[in-house]
């Protein structure tokens, strides 16, 4: 059996959902407040923030492993202090990862419980090697790095399992195309009033609201999971999804709070003989 299979079983794991369920609640609730959630989520940099931040303990554990393999008594010091900064820096990176699954569901959930199980297990590792270091028992620490590394191994098959497999995190609007000719939607006079409506054009649900008596388009599937905006709320000049909350600007399709990192794509409008066309934007 190999990874593949065995990812398929954890797919398929429902006996995890008594843990994962009041465990993602508690971490959802945790985050929740928008500044947090926006800024573990990346909201600030446009990109998600954790697979950003696995770098920097995987990078130093790496970097620890050669050494210890290649270095000889002289890279000690240099060893211990790269294995001590990789599991400082993987208390941010699992925060990070933890909002970021508090928003998954079923299969997605169960794998990102995995993912963060294998990758706790890998640090407790490294953080007993660290100390064994510290305190001369050079062959223990040796033996937990190494097992450390092995158990690092699964947890980022199983993140990248996440990331290029499941989706997650992944712009929902990457492979719509543009919209390069005024594309005729909808007669002027079925728009109401801070009322949005759904339209269609190029195969790409696009979001339509009038207010203050403009009318502004952006896709109405929510870039972070692709919840329908248009069963959300309008409040003023920004729309908020129904699903995790992530606030887009109806001008202009920015991001105002997370978790959210990819802005909505958005459309020039125009009405010309009483019928609303528009267009993707060229700004």
């Amino acid at each position: 059996m190999n990874l593949h299979d065995l990812t398929a079983r954890l797919e398929q794991a429902d006996w995890l959902d008594p843990v994962a369920r009041p465990l993602s609640r508690t971490v959802a609730k945790v985050v929740s407040t928008a500044p947090v959630k926006s800024l573990l989520s990346g909201t600030w940099l446009g990109h998600p923030l954790h697979p950003l931040l696995t770098d920097i303990p995987i990078g130093s554990w790496t970097s620890a492993f050669v050494l210890d393999l290649v270095g000889g008594k002289r890279s000690w010091p240099a060893a211990d202090q790269l294995i001590g900064f990789g599991v400082l820096t993987a208390v941010p990176t699992a925060a990070a990862g933890f909002s970021d699954w508090s928003d998954c569901l079923g299969a997605e959930r169960r794998v990102g419980l995995g993912h963060a199980g294998a990758n706790l297990v890998a640090v407790g590792c490294y953080a007993m090697s660290y100390l064994a270091r510290r305190r001369g028992f050079r062959s223990r620490g040796l033996a937990l790095s190494f097992a450390g590394a092995g158990v690092a191994t699964v947890g980022g098959f199983l993140g990248g399992h996440l990331s290029y497999s499941q989706g997650v995190n992944v712009n929902r609007n990457a492979w719509e195309e543009d919209i390069g000719e005024w594309a005729d939607v909808l007669e002027e006079s079925a728009l109401v009033e801070g009322r949005p409506v759904v339209v269609q054009a190029g195969g790409t649900d696009i979001l339509l609201v009038r207010s203050g008596g403009r009318i502004t388009a952006i896709a109405d599937r929510c870039s972070h999971a692709g919840g329908p905006l248009h069963e959300g709320t309008v409040d003023g000049q920004c729309v908020t999804c129904p699903w995790h909350q992530s606030t887009f600007r109806l001008g202009d399709g920015a991001v105002s709070r997370g978790p959210a990192t990819a802005p909505q794509p958005a459309f020039e409008v125009r009405c010309d003989s009483g019928r609303i066309l528009l267009r993707s934007s060229r700004r």
